[in-house]
């Protein structure tokens, strides 16, 4: 039967049937979904029932928690509920999401690769599988089951049946799930067999001399199995996450890694003889010498892997067995995530949201080598309005092409270099100014004055942790002064590695370990780990996420700074605002289940200044020792 679902006024599902008209049988579903974001109550009851209340059905969240996510609502003038959750923490995107299928009478569901049925997933085009948000998971009878992370785009909806000529019925899942399933799915198309591959490899004759002609190189570099090794290699690391390629030439073999999440996996061995034609290989693809053996060279390759476009930056450098390759994977995709999904606290993300807005000032991001601080300026430009400001950045390299601001790629050899670069843009009437990084007194000069003259400039230092940042300006050559009146903030951060959800389980630390999570005030029963699955590549990991410490310069801090400069002084007056550190950031997400205390000391500055002593207790003792210092 054909029949319309509403409530009567008592807000009880009450079934309209034939009064309300004919309604295919397909819609019956969305009907009855639709029909819960409004049921007519007595008037002295307007509210409607949102995705909040959902959450507080699935346990979700408390009484207490739901009244402050309707009050904050309130305060920013019917901001939309997801986002005001989201900011409040009180709950993740993956139970929001899972409650906005419950209130739309849809099912949730995480969907794999090996739950998709191929033949029901080609029923539509994988751009429009990507572009949609709707992906087709399986065939039940005449019936096409589809999964979107859009449930309230009926538009999309209807959409799919007008080109599948299907009924269909639709569960809600996440984008990431629908993003994992297409990037399988697409590298399936390449159909790589890795031991065909290598047989291959092995037939090709190559010139074993040293002096090998660089015809013969550039012959054995376009024999098609090096071809589909190397595309073997890019696409492969795209699929694993990776972060960089490591081909290292050995005695006897080839050894390929992979970084991921930080971490260094061995992928596989190929064979010694075959080295030469696949780093010809690659140095083709990126317009690099292959007669140069012996200095080294860097180069770039632009390619579309995944139906998306990847930056490839290439490194060859010369050792005693052979020309090593580094290959960085720059995914545009990966790096514009946005400060909400950054891992921020909402304290730390709204008090940064503050400073991105400020007019004018140094806002600075610190940290080590591949500690995401291009991601955070990246996201922070994107939160800017590219329309009715000129927003311009000074990089080396640029990483990563934006299209609502003009980049600049500083070059020291035809005398371009950041000072130099600046000077320029300040001359270009710009608004907001990205550095990629202060490397020197001249830099830091222009960046000063550039903030002491009405403009923004984001930009990166190379420093532990925040408040030493102000040490180093100093230290650099700029007056305390100077710094103390164009410095904004300073955010510095880490990553680290997020525990596998596959294989998250309970664990009872070593006995050696409880005194230090006593003192972290870490209760026993909150700590995880991974146990290790096939998943994580048994490492017991999947994905990372910052943590972070946020200085904020106040009067206060500018008449420290005017005053002392030194980083004890500094690093005093940033434990006296109360404000967290790294540690105090990491132990937070340690608590929620999110990481493990290994990581969080294996990425924060504790961890480096016990590495000189021995024993878990000296780690204890030093991050206790730390504490009190800080305290004082």
């Amino acid at each position: 039967m054909k029949r319309f679902f509403g409530s009567d006024k008592k807000g009880e599902p009450y079934d309209y049937g034939a009064e309300a008209g004919n309604v295919d049988g397909e819609n019956e579903q969305l009907i009855r979904g639709l029909s819960n974001l409004y049921s007519p109550k007595p008037a002295e009851d307007s509210h409607v029932r949102d995705i909040a209340d959902v959450l507080l059905e699935m346990g979700k969240i408390n009484d207490q928690q739901l009244d402050q996510v309707h009050r904050d609502g309130s305060k920013s003038g019917g901001t939309n509920i997801e986002q005001v959750i989201l900011n409040s923490g009180v709950a993740t995107a993956d139970d929001i999401l899972a409650a906005k299928a419950k209130l739309y009478g849809f099912e949730f569901r995480r969907i794999e690769a090996a739950q998709v049925d191929r033949a029901a997933f080609d029923k539509l085009e994988l751009r429009y599988i990507r572009n949609s948000h709707i992906m087709p998971v399986t065939i039940d009878g005449d019936t096409l089951v589809i999964a979107t992370s859009e449930p309230a785009n009926v538009f999309a909806i209807d959409d799919v049946k007008r080109q599948t000529e299907m009924p269909v019925r639709v569960v809600v899942t996440t984008e990431s799930d629908i993003e994992a399933v297409c990037r399988e799915f697409d590298e399936m198309q390449f159909g790589y067999d890795v031991d065909e591959i290598m047989s291959d490899m092995a037939d090709i004759e190559v010139v074993k001399d040293i002096e090998t002609d660089t015809e013969d190189l550039e012959k054995s570099a376009g024999e098609s199995p090096v071809i589909k090794f190397v595309n073997y290699l890019l696409t492969n690391a795209l699929r694993e996450n990776a972060s960089d390629i490591h081909i290292e030439p050995k005695e006897k073999y080839t050894k390929i890694r992979y970084r991921i999440d930080g971490v260094l996996f061995d992928t596989m061995q190929a064979p010694a003889k075959m080295h030469p034609a696949v780093v010809s290989r690659i140095k083709i693809m990126s317009n690099l010498d292959i007669s140069e053996r012996r200095l080294p060279q860097d180069g770039k390759i632009s390619v579309i892997m995944g139906g998306r476009g990847i930056d490839l930056r290439v490194s060859v450098l010369p050792t005693s067995r052979g020309e090593k390759v580094v290959i960085r994977l720059l995914d545009s995709q990966s790096i514009m995530r946005g400060l909400d999904d950054s891992g921020m606290e909402h304290h730390i993300l709204e008090a940064f949201k503050e400073q991105v807005a400020l007019p004018h000032g140094i806002l600075l991001v610190t940290g080590p080598t591949g500690s995401g601080k291009s991601t955070t300026l990246y996201s922070a430009l994107a939160q800017m309005d590219g329309e009715t400001m000129n927003i311009s950045t000074v990089e080396d390299p640029v990483e990563y092409n934006l299209n609502f601001c003009s980049q600049v790629q500083a070059n020291e050899n035809i005398g371009l270099t950041f000072a130099a670069a600046l000077r320029s843009l300040l001359r270009q009437d710009p608004d907001i100014i990205m550095i990629g990084e202060i490397r020197d007194n001249e830099t830091a000069k222009i960046a000063v004055q550039a903030a002491l003259t009405g403009h923004l400039v984001l930009s990166t230092l190379h420093t532990n942790d925040a408040p030493s940042s102000v040490t180093r300006l100093v230290n650099i050559g700029i007056e305390p002064y100077l710094v103390a009146a164009s410095l904004n903030a300073v955010l510095a951060q880490r990553l680290v590695r997020r525990i596998c959800p596959h294989c998250k389980e309970p664990y009872n630390i070593p006995e050696n370990m409880q005194k230090y999570v006593e003192r972290t005030g870490i209760e026993p029963s909150q700590l995880m780990h991974g146990a290790g699955c096939e998943k994580c590549r048994q490492s017991g990991y999947i994905g990372r996420f910052g943590i972070f410490e946020l200085l904020i310069i106040d009067d206060k801090f500018r008449n420290i700074i005017n005053e002392d400069a030194s980083v004890n002084s500094t690093r005093r007056a940033f434990a006296e605002s109360g404000q967290p550190t790294l540690f105090d950031d990491g132990i937070e997400k340690v608590k929620r289940g999110l990481t493990t205390i290994e990581e969080v000391l294996r990425v924060t500055q504790v961890c480096e200044q016990a590495k000189d002593k021995a024993g878990v207790d000296a780690v204890a003792d030093t991050v206790n020792m730390n504490v009190g210092v800080l305290s004082k």
